[in-house]
């Protein structure tokens, strides 16, 4: 691979919202988790997004995220904030509060809950641009919004100045790839795939860089595929990549039929930066459950078979 051209690459995790055993938001825990990710080698910070729990916290709560990751970053890496809201209105206000705070991008969702059509998608994301400077990327999760942000709703956008990039975490392999292979002729545009379990893939089919949940976990694994990625050692990419699937089995810990996928998943990443020393406990918005102890003994094996340390 050549070196980027695009505003957005390497490895840019989601971050998680640690939260104490009341359930208010932990700062500190907030502040190991920026060092820690830091530490690995990260090249930017997504705050509030899916794996941020930021479905479920208030306006008030999120502005408080924001406060905290930007002041623990310093600087040192770009701070993509989350303005994932249901309408446009919605979520332009969140992405003014974000700017205020010191984003130095904003990432949003297709509108849902409501039923929306492609021109009012594109619609949303030209509003949103329009009422905030600063650089605007496309959330693409239609697991969680129902609509599926293609290629040809995207490039459009991309090439009108509405769009710096998208984080495609919509599991269509062929979608990504063809628009991967459009996104050549736009230099500045980034890529970034949400599919954490074949960045190695995605990086060989266009990919500027990755945006992966397990990335709170293991920032220097993921960093060392993509380095690994961009030199073209494919050989270590696959490896690394290999590894981290293995530990990505952490999001099997939780009993069957207790917990949502989201819980369980993201109950696996808290979990396991608790045991690594990261934060202090591993527990949920409500209505989701933290995992248990017996899930956590789960967890401790698969991080020992990562030859990841813990406390």
């Amino acid at each position: 691979m050549t070196a980027p051209t695009t505003s957005y690459s390497g490895v840019i995790p989601p971050v998680v919202t640690p939260l104490t055993a009341d359930g208010e938001l932990d700062r500190a825990s907030l502040e190991r988790v920026v060092g820690h990710l830091l530490d690995g080698g990260v090249s930017g910070l997504f705050a509030l997004g899916s794996s941020g729990e930021t479905a479920y916290l208030t306006p008030t709560r999120q502005d408080e995220v924001i406060k905290v990751i930007t002041s623990a970053a310093a600087g040192q890496v770009p701070v993509l904030v989350g303005a994932i809201e249901t309408t446009t209105d919605r979520a332009v206000e969140r992405a003014r509060a974000a700017a205020a705070l010191g984003a130095d991008a904003v990432v949003a969702t297709a509108p849902f809950y409501t039923r929306t059509h492609t021109t009012e998608i594109d619609r949303h994301f030209r509003d949103i641009a329009a009422a905030v400077d600063l650089p605007l990327l496309a959330y693409d999760v239609p697991v969680c919004v129902h609509t599926k942000l293609d290629p040809e709703l995207l490039l459009p956008l991309a090439a009108d100045g509405v769009l710096a990039g998208v984080k495609d975490s919509s599991g269509d392999d062929g979608s990504f790839r063809r628009l991967a292979i459009a996104a050549r002729d736009l230099p500045g545009f980034s890529v970034l795939t949400g599919h954490e379990l074949v960045v190695d893939a995605m990086m060989l089919g266009g990919a500027d860089g990755s945006v992966p949940g397990l990335g709170n976990v293991d920032p220097h694994g993921y960093v060392r595929l993509h380095e690994a990625a961009v030199r073209g050692d494919w050989a270590a990419a696959t490896a690394e990549q290999d590894r981290l699937v293995q530990l990505f089995e952490i999001v099997t810990a939780a009993a069957p039929g207790t917990a949502s996928a989201t819980a369980a998943g993201l109950g696996a990443f808290k979990t396991a930066l608790m045991l690594r020393g990261v934060i202090a406990t591993n527990v949920m918005s409500p209505p989701m459950r933290r995992l248990d102890a017996a899930e956590t003994v789960k967890i401790a094996a698969y991080l020992d078979r990562a030859g990841l340390s813990r406390v």
